[in-house]
């Protein structure tokens, strides 16, 4: 029988959008490939519940799309494993099936839109096949319109782009102005759980999605991987469970989300999600779109009879419609060569404790153990912990964004590396943050119960049982004093440091190489 297909249309991994013009109506003539592709595992080492993840939402897409009418070819690593990458699957296909055009939509990745961009295919007549670049219908700001937010190079100040976002989409707006009179409501968020809180904080809604076939097929492969997974997935990787996920989110844990977003504990089974959405590897994946999230939430706002705040709404709007994009903006604008950035010039290894938690700093136990566990940890985490670690102690940011992108399910670069090159280790020199996300283990104790159980003592500062954070903190800031000095954020400090007889000074800086000397016994 001939061949129909006249158009092949790639899906990738990270673009599960099922309201996508594409899907509007069937066409014969046209048909979708998704694929696994060894290209996509082995650019990092990833956790594997990350891998098994993106290969069961892929796989269950390709099912929805077969049950819409759609013609779908989904092919396993075991299909595409004698393709070295991507273009080189993509023209065997077109040749197979005797393909006129091919189409694609814009990939998320510089790495990917590169590859997708330079990409030639030919019929088996070597004559040339026309390649067409389609949106992906997902972000709020168009790809062709980040120029006009962001520029390169220079620093633009998230809460003003979110203040835009907030008005262009009308959310918790009245009457052009912000519901409640302000914009932001930070700084009544943020509050450590106390041990009635712990008591309370809900146990997550988990999914149970058998995933040993592609632990099989990633293990038969020899897929490097890190990380823990039983035989069964957490994690949503269907558009009705990530639904699932958003309305449990906006019915038990909303009302608390900003209050406890940046807390931490070691005291609680739930300690690991808290009141955390859990949604990102649902929205980074384009199963949900990000105005579908928010509106969701606040119409459960709207409907809560005060039990859910403005400041816990806000706080979410902001993390969505806000940093979200904004970030992704910032990586946009700035690549390829943000990538490269390392304004301290910093050159240390990342310490074999990131791949394992054993380290008797508690805090960074708790972290690390849990990143392994469940692929996840929230942002303070992230942050101000293993982030904070990284930064203090000078480790390289090419080794910074390896394990950060290869460990967290929801970790793709245009999300990742930003976050981590330019918030956490301030290796953009400023296009990010204005100073860097630097602290002592005072801000750990603050946040968190982490420090009770630590081998080390948070009150001190020197000597064999001092919190490494503590004297790490002032060996990173003394080091950097030319730079951030004059820093109307964080030029205080110095004036602290100035007042410390020269004896404890000296002893601190002692204790801080130390720590980096001996990093890998920390």
């Amino acid at each position: 029988m001939k061949n129909t297909y006249k158009k092949l249309r790639l899906i990738l991994g990270d673009q599960l959008n099922i309201n996508h013009q594409w899907y509007k109506k069937e066409d014969t003539s046209v048909i979708y490939v998704i694929a696994e592709l060894k290209q996509e595992t082995n650019y990092t080492k990833h956790h594997i519940q990350k891998l098994c993840a993106f290969f069961s939402a892929m796989q269950q897409f390709a099912l929805a799309l077969q049950q819409s009418g759609h013609e779908v070819l989904h092919l396993t690593l075991d299909e595409t494993a004698a393709f070295v990458d991507l273009p080189g699957l993509i023209q065997h296909l077109c040749v197979t099936y005797e393909i006129e055009s091919f189409d694609y939509q814009r990939p998320d990745e510089y790495r990917l839109l590169e590859q997708m961009r330079v990409m030639r295919l030919t019929d088996s007549h070597a004559v040339p096949i026309p390649i067409v670049e389609h949106d992906t219908e997902h972000f709020l700001v168009n790809f062709e319109n980040i120029g006009e937010y962001f520029s390169k190079n220079k620093h633009h100040k998230m809460e003003f782009f979110y203040r835009k976002m907030r008005q262009r989409f009308d959310v918790l707006m009245d009457a052009g102005k912000p519901l409640g009179g302000q914009w932001n409501y930070d700084r009544e968020n943020r509050q450590k759980l106390k041990p009635q809180d712990i008591a309370q904080v809900p146990k997550p809604l988990l999914f149970s999605r058998d995933v040993s076939v592609i632990v099989r097929r990633i293990e038969k492969h020899n897929i490097s991987y890190i990380g823990e997974i039983t035989e069964y997935l957490l994690w949503p990787t269907t558009r009705n469970e990530s639904l699932q996920l958003l309305s449990f989110f906006c019915e038990h844990c909303l009302f608390n989300f900003g209050r406890f977003q940046d807390a931490m504990t070691a005291s609680s089974p739930n300690q690991w999600s808290l009141y955390h959405s859990r949604l990102s590897f649902a929205l980074n994946n384009k199963t949900l779109h990000p105005l579908e999230v928010v509106n969701q939430a606040v119409s459960y706002y709207e409907r809560s009879e005060g039990v859910i705040s403005l400041a816990q709404i806000e706080g979410f709007v902001r993390q969505i419609i806000g940093w979200r994009e904004y970030i992704r903006g910032v990586y946009w604008v700035n690549m390829p060569d943000y990538r490269e950035l390392n304004f301290f010039d910093n050159q240390q290894r990342l310490p074999d404790f990131f791949w394992t938690g054993d380290t008797k700093m508690h805090c960074m136990q708790e972290s690390i153990k849990q990143s392994l566990k469940y692929a996840y940890a929230h942002h303070i985490q992230r942050l101000m912990v293993t982030g904070n670690f990284c930064l203090l102690t000078g480790i390289h940011p090419d080794d910074v964004d390896e394990w950060y992108l290869g460990i967290y399910i929801d970790a793709l670069e245009w999300v990742e590396m930003p976050n981590t090159r330019g918030m956490s280790q301030f290796a953009d020199g400023g296009i990010v943050a204005t100073k860097p996300y630097s602290a002592g283990g005072n801000y750990i104790n603050k946040m968190s119960d982490y420090c009770k159980e630590c081998h080390y003592k948070i009150k001190e500062k020197t000597g064999d049982s001092a919190c490494p954070f503590n004297s790490l903190y002032w060996g990173f800031m003394i080091r950097h004093r030319l730079s951030f000095e004059r820093n109307p954020r964080i030029g205080m400090v110095y004036r602290q440091w100035d007042k410390q007889q020269s004896s404890t000074q000296l002893a601190v800086l002692e204790r801080a190489e130390w720590c980096i000397e001996h990093i890998d016994e920390l």
